[in-house]
């Protein structure tokens, strides 16, 4: 496996408890973290550049905040691992549009 993609696992874990901690913390909500994620979805889905690479491209872009999205919207409990939340996303693909 690429090392980039070991630390972007690294990072996408690391970001998504941190955002978990500021909801437990009560510094954001999850409505307000499901919010921020969802614009930033939404923008990088208008943004020029991301229109003119390929939809596996494009794919790859989203991930990032596909996997927060996830990684934020599931039941407390023990964190899950990048594994447990790359394959949700590949099983709700089709909910992505």
């Amino acid at each position: 496996m690429n090392t980039a993609n070991l630390q972007l696992e690294g990072v996408l874990l690391a970001l998504s408890r941190l955002l978990e901690t500021m909801r437990h913390k009560g510094l954001l909500t999850s409505g307000e973290i499901e919010t921020a994620l969802a614009e930033a979805e939404d923008a990088c889905r208008r943004d020029a550049a991301c229109r003119t690479i390929s939809p596996g491209q494009a794919e790859g872009v989203l991930f990032p905040i596909r996997f927060l999205r996830a990684a934020t919207n599931r039941q407390e409990g023990t964190a899950p691992t990048f594994t447990d939340i790359a394959t949700s996303i590949g099983e709700n693909k089709d909910r992505h549009g």
